[in-house]
């Protein structure tokens, strides 16, 4: 077993039609317009990322890790274009056109968000999607919680929503 999937987690973001959501079991959030998850925070990292980048902060310690991987999603102030991206262990950040996932889940959760992610989604058909990606790829337990927080970002308005797993 990794010592990433230790405290479990999972994490994905996805872009829509001038919107973009991130759903995570686990969050903190930095400022009112960015929103950022993670799944083994310390306090120390929250107060850095404050004032570095995030892959910054992440590659300064790359010897002696943070165990975080982060993804981050947004829209881009001047542009207000979706944007999302995920960072590794030591901050390599893997941008798509797409969707982003991490955590002990990333497997699962990647080939649901394969099959379900369209271009152009609004919303509503974004936070359904990401949803259904969610809820259907991570084997809800102890460990993983019992659903996950989803947040869908458009120019005007950031909606946060909570999704409840239905253990069997």
């Amino acid at each position: 077993m990794s010592i990433m999937s230790y405290n479990g987690g999972a994490i994905m973001a996805m872009k829509g039609k001038d919107c973009v959501a991130i759903a995570a079991d686990r969050h903190f959030g930095i400022q009112a317009r960015m929103v950022t998850t993670d799944f083994q925070i310390f306090p120390m990292v929250a107060q850095c990322l404050k004032f570095y980048p995030v892959a910054n902060l992440l590659y300064e310690k790359h010897f002696g890790p943070y165990y975080t991987e982060p993804v981050i999603a947004g829209l881009d102030p001047k542009t207000r274009k979706p944007f999302s991206c995920s960072l590794d262990l030591i901050g390599c950040p893997m941008v798509t056109d797409d969707f982003v996932v991490n955590g002990t889940y990333a497997k699962q959760m990647y080939g649901m968000c394969k099959s379900l992610w369209e271009p152009n989604m609004d919303p509503e058909h974004l936070f359904e999607t990401i949803s259904h990606a969610m809820l259907n790829a991570v084997d809800w337990d102890a460990v993983s919680g019992m659903g996950a927080i989803v947040h869908i970002t458009e120019k005007d308005k950031i909606t946060t929503r909570t999704l409840k797993a239905q253990m069997d």
